[in-house]
């Protein structure tokens, strides 16, 4: 029996289930990966939004990493939530005792409903220590403005952003469409080699895009373990997000409500 490549997902916990690394872990084994965790936040939330929330101390999110990456075969990491400085910092150091695993950073802000994470000391640090280190980084539109100081409201905007983004990072950036208009959601991925390609797709009206962006981020990561290119990954990625998208099941009612994962 073929073994099953290790995905490490380094995300928060969603009581919810619709995102974090329950989302992650999901995707995971449904594309032929083995999901491992570190988790970084325990998040008390539902449809509706984040009630509370308190991050994994850091000292322990580096236990858990030291845990996973000094046992497991780990052929891909992605990271979800990071909670500040010291929690990206704790990343940073142990990535860096594996350089040649792939990384991909969902530099996940704040919550769908509203909620901040990352504060600005984080996003800072996130800047300087983790993007470097990434092997695809994931923004959404208003992600990557804040990321780059730069208003995103076109399509156009998106990609200048997008290409601004690309030079404090190691490899490359694929700006999520998710908020842009029209009856299309196009992504922009964008290499270091100056190649740009958009991956388009038709938008489907639902209010479910809860865990989107966890889903896209952590299908790219398992196929970078299973050994495709970045750009088949990405593209098997958009396509099956869309597919979750199309048969995920509608749970509650709130703001972000289902789950964008088939079931």
């Amino acid at each position: 029996m073929k073994r099953a490549p290790g995905v490490l997902t380094i995300a928060g916990s969603d009581s919810g289930a619709g995102a974090g690394v329950q989302a992650d872990a999901r995707t995971i084994h449904a594309l032929g990966g083995y999901a491992l965790t570190a988790i970084t936040a325990i998040t008390a939330q539902n449809t509706r939004g984040v009630q509370r929330w308190a991050p994994v101390a850091s000292g322990l999110l580096a236990a858990q990493l030291g845990s996973v990456l000094d046992d497991f075969p780990v052929a891909a990491v992605k990271t979800g939530l990071l909670t500040g400085p010291a929690a990206i910092r704790a990343v940073v150091e142990a990535l860096a005792r594996h350089p040649g695993i792939p990384l991909v950073v969902d530099p996940v802000l704040g919550s769908t409903t509203g909620t901040r994470f990352l504060s600005d000391a984080g996003v800072r640090t996130l800047r300087r220590g983790l993007l470097p280190r990434a092997t695809l980084v994931t923004p959404n539109w208003p992600e990557v403005a804040l990321l780059t100081g730069r208003p995103v409201r076109t399509w156009a905007e998106a990609e200048q952003a997008g290409r601004e983004l690309l030079a404090q990072c190691g490899g490359a950036v694929l700006v999520k469409g998710g908020h842009g208009p029209g009856p299309a959601c196009r992504d922009c991925l964008l290499l270091s080699n100056g190649t740009v390609r958009w991956f388009s797709r038709r938008r489907i009206a639902t209010r479910n895009t809860h865990g989107t962006g966890c889903v896209l981020s952590a299908a790219i990561a398992t196929g970078l373990a299973h050994g495709w290119n970045l750009e088949e990954a990405v593209c098997r990625a958009c396509e099956f997000l869309q597919q979750a998208l199309l048969s995920g099941k509608r749970v509650r009612r709130g703001a972000g409500a289902g789950a964008a994962f088939p079931g």
